[in-house]
């Protein structure tokens, strides 16, 4: 019996502290006059849907002195490597394109076919090849610009949004018909995005 009631206590105290620990690294937001989900989501660089999700919210609207609870943020380091994809995949492109990248990679995290980090999904390889080309070819060692990093804050507080694209192509050297055969969600500059 003091065995069970020992497991027990243990038991009741792990889940204390685990829920302790879990709302201590919670951050917590004041909502402010003239904030928006957007403003909060880009200002915190999380996803506009995850902020309403994690708050039960199924509206937009806000309270002054509301607080909402902030989802973790995407790290510097996912951050910086994504803008590095986007700036080797989408040099030349316009701002929307270069948003449209870094989106199919986050759309790619959030699908249950792929894996579920930014490091994973930008590394993957499949029948030998990488996903992306600019892993191939080295072009992902190469620092990013400035849009680069724009497009990757854009499409983290649009997360979620949008048409699902999982794929981009460019259909003048694209020679797979198995990309071709997807169903085209948007075209933008020489890419095709599909899902």
């Amino acid at each position: 019996m003091r065995k069970l009631l020992a497991l027990a206590s243990l038991f009741v105290a792990t889940v204390f502290f685990s829920a302790t620990e879990t709302f201590a690294q919670t951050t917590v937001h004041y909502v402010k006059q003239g904030e928006t989900f957007w403003t909060i989501a880009k200002h915190y660089n999380v996803s506009l849907l995850e902020l309403q999700r994690i708050n039960q919210k199924q509206t937009d609207v806000l309270f002054v002195g509301e607080t909402l609870r902030i989802p973790q943020p995407i790290s510097q380091a996912d951050k910086d490597l994504l803008a590095r994809l986007v700036h080797a995949e989408a040099k030349g492109e316009p701002f929307a394109g270069k948003v449209a990248v870094a989106t199919v990679v986050l759309n790619r995290v959030d699908h249950p076919n792929f894996p579920n980090t930014i490091r994973q999904v930008i590394y993957d390889r499949s029948g030998g090849y990488y996903a992306f080309t600019p892993v191939q070819n080295g072009e992902i060692n190469k620092p990013a610009d400035r849009e680069a990093y724009r497009a990757v804050e854009e499409a983290i507080a649009f997360r979620g949004l949008g048409s699902g694209s999982l794929y981009f192509y460019n259909p003048k050297t694209a020679k797979s018909e198995w990309i071709r055969s997807r169903q085209v969600t948007v075209i933008i500059g020489n890419h095709v995005f599909a899902k």
